[in-house]
This record gives structure tokens, sequence and C-alpha cells, in this order.
């Protein structure tokens, strides 16, 4: 018993160490089962691949995965520079206010829809975040990039053949709609000189598209009638009628079917904007409010140069159409203030008023908006009616109730056609005897008048 007792001793401290051992190197490999990448403390710089890193939190409710994809994308494309060349239409498009700027930013911010074949190369996460590293091979962005270019300028200088051809067909309208084909397909290279021939010479062609859209525009005149004009506030009263017209300048042949767009240099009021020229060439300008109290305004009518690209031209051509000078006409609008004749009676429970607080309050709106008063009926374009009266109502305790109701009404003098007409009824007022309960209730219907009446009524006035 004795022997075995021994023997069983040391058979448990022979195996003691062993298994302390055992549980230090659990320890230790649970210390380093989940590393952390060399990329994620440093990104790598490549000189062979574009480097894209990743990064989203775990917070239970998104799709981390596909934010840190997409974040590794967006990381990616940033490392892809757009260089300018000198003799690209860029730098010359360039006038120091950042033009280049914006245009790289427009390109870097589609780039992520254009990225072909990048790889994910390795992927890192814990329990609170989740990484990713993705990858690009620059020489296969290259070649892929090459063939893109190459397909692009195949395409536009199809395009600008067509245009050419339209221009030769005196089709200018058609010629500047196959120009703007033409630039659609290659303004992803507005950076780069796409030399290439054309007809035995050696061009440009951005360059050449955008000199050729400039030139056709340059050759065209366009005239608005009148060019000065005198029109009443209320634009309906004024029966004037304006008119755009375009030509070529050297043979004054009108040009059709050219969109045109009119808006405001100066003021501001409700123009209906695109036009079409019809087959001689003309459009007929439908101006219909005037809204700012400027005494004198002016309308423009252009060319439309957007509108080649239908009803959503791209970032870029919207950008490169700023630098295209349109043809331009312009009204040059003096705006008569209309002349109102005001009649008003208001009373304080059935007793007039000494100060008629409605018709003022309109009276102010509508001078502080740009109209004038005049006490000769005859020179007045509209008449203004105001009729205000309070009434008792019961009596609850100590407290009077009294109910205001104002109506009214705007018509015009010449014809007297009723334009605007409303009643503000029974508006409600307490108070401790009749006489402030009255006034309660007229306070009330002023506010009722700022909030949405008075709006209503200038704008009825306008149309």
């Amino acid at each position: 018993m004795k022997r075995l007792f021994i023997f069983a001793f040391a058979i448990l401290v022979s195996c003691s160490p062993a298994v302390t051992q055992s549980k230090s190197s659990k320890k230790k490999g649970k210390k380093n089962e989940n590393p952390q990448p060399a990329w994620l403390s440093v990104k790598p710089d490549d000189a062979l691949y574009y480097v894209g890193i990743g990064h989203a939190t775990k917070d239970g409710q998104n799709n981390y995965v596909q934010e840190a994809k997409k974040s590794a994308l967006e990381d990616l494309v940033s490392g892809i520079k757009v260089n300018v060349s000198s003799t690209s239409v860029l730098n010359q498009l360039d006038d120091g206010k950042g033009f280049s700027e914006k245009y790289q930013q427009m390109i870097q911010t589609t780039a992520a829809d254009d990225i072909e074949e990048f790889e994910q190369a390795d992927v890192w996460q814990d329990d609170r975040n989740y990484w990713v590293y993705y990858r690009l091979s620059k020489q296969r962005y290259k070649e892929i990039k090459d063939e893109q270019k190459r397909n692009a300028v195949t395409l536009g200088l199809d395009f600008f053949t067509k245009a050419r051809q339209s221009e030769k067909n005196n089709d200018p309208v058609t010629a500047l709609g196959f120009y703007y084909q033409g630039f659609r397909a290659i303004e992803k290279y507005l950076a780069d000189p796409l030399r290439i021939q054309f007809e035995g010479n050696d061009i440009l062609l951005t360059n050449e598209i955008i000199a050729s859209m400039q030139l056709l525009l340059d050759k065209m005149q366009l005239v608005v009638t009148p060019a000065q004009l005198v029109i009443n506030r209320i634009v309906a009263q004024s029966g004037q009628t304006v008119t755009a017209k375009v030509v070529n300048k050297a043979t004054q042949k009108p040009i059709s079917g050219l969109p045109l767009i009119a808006t405001f240099e100066k003021g501001a009021g409700d123009v209906f904007p695109d036009y079409k020229t019809d087959d001689n060439g003309q459009v007929k300008i439908l101006l219909t409010k005037i809204s700012a109290r400027d005494l004198e305004q002016t309308l423009a009518v252009k060319v439309n140069v957007l509108k080649f690209a239908g009803d959503n031209p791209s970032d870029i051509y919207s950008l490169v159409a700023q630098k295209i000078v349109v043809p331009k006409g312009v009204v040059v609008m003096s705006v008569q203030r209309p002349l109102v004749y005001l009649t008003a009676k208001e009373k304080n429970l059935g007793v007039d008023k000494v100060n008629q607080q409605v018709a003022n309050k309109i009276k102010n709106y509508l001078a502080t908006a740009g109209f004038e008063f005049t006490s000769d009926m005859n020179k007045a374009e509209l008449a203004l009616d105001v009729n205000s009266n309070s009434e008792k109502g019961a009596v609850s305790g100590s407290i009077y109730i009294t109910y205001a109701t104002s109506v009214i009404r705007v018509s015009t003098v010449k014809d007297s056609k009723e334009i605007y007409a409303t009643t503000l009824d029974r508006i409600k007022g307490f108070s401790l005897d009749y006489e402030r309960s009255s006034q309660d209730a007229y306070n009330k219907l002023i506010e009722n008048l700022d909030g949405q009446t008075l709006p209503e009524l200038l704008n009825a006035i306008l149309q």
C-alpha cells in the first residue's frame, strides 16, 4: 500500500509541470488568435497596385460589410489622379477659378462606377469593427482605360463627322445636336489631348468639338422685340407682347427648331422658360407675373445649349456649357406701379371707427409690395373695397364675446371685373367689456390678414 501511494504521488508530480505549461500555451494562443494585419496600421504604398482601405462599425443594425466595401472602393478611387495636359481643352477652359478642380471632383465622384477588376486582398474584423483591403492593378487599370478611351474616341469622331456634314447641309440645329453627342462620348477625357486625323488634318478632338459649337453659335443672331418696354406691374393689363427671333448673321435666314430659354436677369417674376423656334425662327415669350418691386427690370432670352442634352444634362456638360458664349437678346422693362382706388367702411359695434384698422393694414401691405394709391378713380387700374364691422355676442360670467367680420373685394376699374373677393367671417374676441372685446376681435382679424389673406390677395392681383 505504501509503495502504491509513492508511485501515484510520483506520477502526479511528474505531470504537474506539463499541465501548467499547457494552460500557459492556451492563454498565449488566445492573445494571438486575431492579430491586426500590418495594412491596418500603415496603408501599403504599392508601386504595382492602387490600394483602398475601408472600415465600418458593427452597430447591430447596419450592413457593415457593404459599408466597408463601399468605403474601400472610394478610398481606392481617391488614389487615382487626373493629370491635366497643357494641350487639353480642360486646360484651355480653366480661368483660374477652379474649373479644372471642379472637373476632377466630378470625375472622381463617378469613377467608382467605372472601376473594374479590383480585388479583395484581405479582411480583418473584431467584435466592433470590420475592415476591407482592396487593390487594383495599375497596369490592368491602364489597359482598361486605354481601351475605353479608344472606344470613346471612335464614337466621338463618328458624331463629329455627322455634325460637320449637317453644317454643310445648312442644318445648324442638327449639327449642334451631333456636336453634343460627340462631346458626351468623350467628356471623361477632357484632361487628355485626344489627337486624331480628320480629313487629312491633325486635330485635338475635344478641343475641336467645343470650338465648332462656339463657331456655329457665333454665326447666329438673336433679337428680342421690343428691346425696351413700358409694362404695368399687373401684366395682364399691359397687353404687351415680347418676341424673340434667331437668324443666320450672314444670310439672315431664320433658324428653326433651336431651343431658347427666357429668364429674369434683373428683377423677378413668372416667365415660361423653355421655347423652340418655329419655321420663321421666332418664339413668343410668355410673361405672366412681375413679382419684384424694381422700377427697371430686364428679361433675357438666349440659346439653351443644355437642351441638346435633354432634361438631365451631365454635371460635366453643364460645367463646360457655362464657358460657351451663346446668342442672347435682352428687353429692358420700365415697370409701372399699379394705381389703386380705395373705398373703406369700418365700424365698431355698428359705430364708425376713427381708425380704419383693416383698410390701413391692406393699404400698407400693397404699398410695400409696389402699389400706389390715388383719390381719383378715373386714374386707377384697380378698385379695392373693404367693409368691416363687429357685433356683440354672448356674455359668459364676466367675459364679453364679440365677433368681427371683414369683406374684401378687388376689381378692375376698366371693366369692373372682380379679380379677388374674400370674407373674414365672425372672428371671435374676448374681454371684460364689449369695447375691449371688439378690439380683441379686430386684432385677431388682422393676424388672419397677415397669415394668409394678404399674400393670396397680392397673388390674385398680379396674375
